[in-house]
């Protein structure tokens, strides 16, 4: 957890300091898709986030915490130091939460009434295991069923916000293809599902 000041704010943000010999798969808006990463960050913005250029911005606060090499950078106007976390075993999700507006992901477009205002829910989880490419992906599918569950576990009409954005970081695999699969049934889709799980539900619980 870090603190910066940006037009009269004060704003904080976290961050990941991951190194060498690991990848992430993630939705992030900086450093997204697949492939090797150093480092993650979930930056606090203000509401009504006004720039056009959020991959540069969030670079910008990447340099000014010496983050260097290839990562990836989230962004939320929810208030970080409020993140929740998870676990099961050795997997641990955080999560920041901002639900303030939120719907069904196949609800009608903006064009049939106000434009969307919106909220987010990042996710940042760790896995200690080495996942293939196609196993990268399916966490990411688990992590979002996860979420779903805690939210309507919560009492939420939702399965989220227009914004929501999930980061999945493991070991590279080296020599082998690592883990095949990362389903909810699977032994690490399913610790990885209990930790976003846990997470969401205190942060959602908190807000409603």
């Amino acid at each position: 957890m870090l603190a910066r000041q940006e037009d009269g704010r004060d704003l904080h943000h976290l961050v990941w300091r991951l190194g060498p010999g690991w990848r992430v798969c993630s939705s992030a808006v900086l450093g997204g898709g697949i492939g090797p990463r150093a480092w993650i960050l979930n930056a606090q913005v203000p509401g009504g986030y006004p720039r056009l250029d959020p991959d540069r911005h969030l670079a910008e606060i990447a340099a000014a915490e010496g983050l260097t090499g290839p990562g990836a950078g989230l962004m939320t106007a929810a208030d970080v130091t409020a993140r929740t976390t998870g676990h099961d075993g050795p997997v641990t999700a955080t999560v920041t939460s901002g639900l303030g507006v939120r719907g069904w992901a196949a609800a009608p477009g903006p064009g049939t009434g106000g434009p969307p205002v919106p909220g987010t829910v990042n996710i940042v989880v760790t896995l200690p295991v080495a996942l293939s490419d196609a196993a990268l992906v399916n966490a990411v599918a688990t992590a979002t069923e996860a979420k779903v569950q805690a939210l309507l576990d919560a009492g939420l009409d939702c399965s989220g916000t227009p914004t929501d954005a999930v980061c999945v970081a493991t070991p590279e695999p080296g020599a082998g293809s690592g883990e095949p699969f990362a389903g909810p049934r699977s032994p690490w889709g399913s610790r990885l599902a209990r930790a976003v799980h846990h997470a969401v539900l205190a942060g959602a619980l908190r807000q409603s």
